[in-house]
C-alpha cells in the first residue's frame, strides 16, 4: 500500500504554545505510596464492581474490580497490602463511583498467578489479552483497548496509525515513552500488524519532536525489524489538535471519518503509543496495567518531572515527590490545558488514563473576562470539525435542543480551539458541553 510522503491538509486548529518543559527530562520512578485509592470507573463504559472485601490481602497485579459488561476493563492492585475500605469517591466529572482502598505492606509482592499469556495468534486472543491486562486508551480517552482491537466483521482495516502527536501543551509523557521504550513500541506495532493483517503502519509524530522522529526511524528502518518495509514514521505539522483521532486519520490518510462513525469505518485503527508499548510489555511479562507515566508541570510546581507512579496514588503524594508547590496553586488540571479537567483538590488519585497533572499560579490561571461576540468568525475557522461555535452558543442560551441537533453539537470533540481563538474570551467549550447535556436530557425525556 502506498505511503503518504507528506501529511494531508486538515481544517482548523490553533497555534497553541507548546511549553514542553519536561521533554528532555528522563522519567523517574516514584517509590510506592503507603496508601492507594482505586476507583472502579477508570474507563469509558460500565464501572467495575469490587472483587475483594475489607481485610483481604492483595498482591501487585491482582484483580480488585471487574465487570461482566463488554465495554469495561478490570482494575488491578498497584501495591501489595491490605484492603482497608470499600468506599465511594467523586470523579472529576462529578459522578460517584465505588473505590477500593489499599494500605501498603511495603513488600510490593507480585501476584503469584501472573505469568506471560500463551501465544497470541488471532484477533480474539489479542483482544482477550488486552482485556486481561486492564488496558484502556492511555492518551486520555480511556476507551477499553480490547473493544478497539476486536475489529467487527466486515470492517477492513488497512492502516494502523500510532498516535505520538501529543499536541497538548506541557504534556510530554508520550514523548518520553518513545525515547525510553522505542524498541518496545515497535515490538507492539509488529505484533498488532501481524495479527490484524495490516500492511501499512503510520507512526504519526508532530514535527516539533525531532528527537522522537529520529529515534523511531532508527528502529523502524531496520530491515531485520521490518523486512517488508510496512512501517513508516510520518512527521505532522505541529498544530493543535493534531493528535485528535479523527483529525489524525485525515492528516495521515486523507480520509474523513463521518459524524457518528469511527476510524474503523474508513479502514483505520488508531492507537496511542503508550498503549501499544504497554501491550508489548504485557505479552512479555504478564504484568497488567498498574503503573502510569504522568507529566507533572505548571508554574506552581517546584520541580516539573515525568514520573512513573502506581495507579491510585494520591496526586498530592506525586506533587510532593516533585518538590511540592513553589507557589499557591490557583488552578489544577488533570490532563493538558486545552482538554484537561479542572480539579478542586489534590487528594484525588491518579487514574489509568491520566497523562498529566498541571498546577498554575494566580498569574497563569487568570482568564479573560468574556465580552460581546464581535462576529469575527475566528472560532469557525479554528474548528477542526467544521462547526459553528457562535451559533451553538446562542442555541444553548435559548435551550433550543432542535437547533443544537441541527448544528451537530454532538460532533464537537471539545478540543477548545474555538475558545482559544476567540478574542472576546467567550466560554464556548463550556457552553457546548452544556448544550450536549440539554440534548441528552431531552432525548431521555422523549424516550
Amino acid at each position: 500500500m502506498e505511503f503518504p510522503k507528506h501529511p494531508f491538509r486538515t481544517h482548523g486548529g490553533a497555534p497553541v504554545p507548546h511549553h514542553k518543559n519536561t521533554a528532555q527530562s528522563p522519567s523517574v520512578v516514584m517509590p510506592p505510596p503507603e496508601r492507594i485509592v482505586l476507583p472502579m470507573q477508570q474507563h469509558i463504559g460500565a464501572p467495575c464492581v469490587p472483587t475483594v472485601k475489607k481485610g483481604d490481602h492483595v498482591y501487585v497485579g491482582q484483580v480488585v474490580g471487574d465487570s461482566d459488561a463488554y465495554v469495561s476493563a478490570p482494575i488491578h492492585a498497584s501495591i501489595s497490602g491490605t484492603v482497608t475500605e470499600l468506599t465511594q469517591v467523586m470523579l472529576t466529572g462529578g459522578q460517584m463511583t465505588q473505590a477500593v482502598v489499599i494500605e501498603s505492606d511495603g513488600k510490593m509482592e507480585k501476584d503469584p498467578g501472573i505469568y506471560p499469556p500463551a501465544a497470541i495468534n488471532s484477533k480474539e486472543e489479542l483482544a482477550k489479552a488486552a482485556r486481561s491486562a486492564g488496558l484502556v486508551g492511555l492518551g486520555g480517552a480511556g476507551f477499553p483497548a480490547h473493544v478497539k482491537l476486536n475489529v467487527p466483521e466486515g470492517k477492513n482495516i488497512d492502516t494502523l496509525i500510532v498516535n505520538v502527536a501529543e499536541c497538548e501543551p506541557y504534556v510530554t509523557s508520550d514523548h518520553r515513552e518513545a525515547l525510553e521504550n522505542g524498541k518496545n513500541v515497535l515490538d507492539g506495532i509488529y505484533k498488532i500488524k501481524e495479527i490484524l493483517g495490516v500492511h501499512r503502519v503510520l507512526v504519526a509524530v508532530e514535527d516539533n519532536k525531532p528527537d522522537v522522529i529520529a529515534k523511531l526511524r532508527e528502529i523502524a528502518d531496520n530491515p531485520e525489524m521490518d523486512p517488508k518495509d510496512e512501517v513508516r514514521v510520518l512527521p505532522l505539522k505541529s498544530r493543535y489538535p493534531q493528535g485528535a483521532e479523527k483529525v489524525l486519520v485525515q492528516a495521515c490518510t486523507g480520509r474523513r471519518v463521518p459524524p457518528g462513525q469511527l476510524p474503523a469505518d474508513v479502514g483505520c485503527l488508531v492507537m496511542n503509543i503508550a498503549s501499544i508499548s504497554f501491550l508489548a510489555s504485557y505479552m512479555r511479562t504478564g504484568m497488567p496495567l498498574t503503573l502510569k507515566r504522568v507529566t507533572i508541570d505548571g508554574s506552581a510546581i517546584k520541580e516539573p518531572k515525568n514520573v512513573i507512579v502506581p495507579i491510585g496514588t494520591k496526586i498530592a503524594d506525586v506533587i510532593e515527590f516533585c518538590g511540592g508547590y513553589q507557589s499557591e496553586p490557583q488552578k489544577m488540571l488533570m490532563g493538558g490545558p486545552m482538554m484537561g479537567i479542572a480539579i478542586t483538590t489534590d487528594q484525588l488519585p491518579i487514574l489509568k488514563q491520566n497523562n498529566a497533572i498541571l498546577a498554575f499560579d494566580e498569574k497563569e490561571a487568570a482568564l479573560l473576562e468574556p465580552t460581546a461576540c464581535i462576529r469575527c468568525g475566528k472560532c469557525v475557522a479554528a474548528c477542526p470539525m467544521n462547526l459553528m461555535p457562535t451559533k451553538l452558543e446562542k442555541a444553548v442560551e435559548k435551550k433550543d435542543t432542535e437547533a443544537l441537533k441541527a448544528l451537530d453539537v454532538t460532533t464537537c470533540m471539545e478540543c477548545g480551539c474555538c475558545a482559544f481563538s476567540c478574542p472576546a474570551g467567550r466560554r464556548l467549550v463550556q457552553a457546548i458541553r452544556l448544550g450536549k447535556s440539554y440534548l441528552k436530557k431531552a432525548g431521555a425525556k422523549k424516550a
